[in-house]
């Protein structure tokens, strides 16, 4: 048991990990990066349009031209 045991070295690791669960670590990683990826793109795009139907709720009720306008 302690020969499947092996410590990695490096700028990332934790301690002791087992063969097997490397390759479940890497998938974790993967997913977690292709899941913070898309959430950029929905907070980028949608920030903006939050905003305006958060503000279109708001008592009193403005025009759309009022959320828009700089003044």
């Amino acid at each position: 048991m302690a020969s499947n045991i092996k410590k990695v070295k490096g700028k990332g690791s934790k301690g002791w990990v087992a063969p097997e669960d490397k390759s479940l670590n890497d998938s974790l990683r993967e997913w977690t990066t292709w899941a913070m990826r898309k959430v950029k793109v929905i907070t980028h795009y949608g920030f903006i349009p939050m905003i305006i139907v958060i503000g279109m709720n708001s008592d009193p009720k403005p025009q759309l031209s009022q959320l828009l306008s700089p003044v």
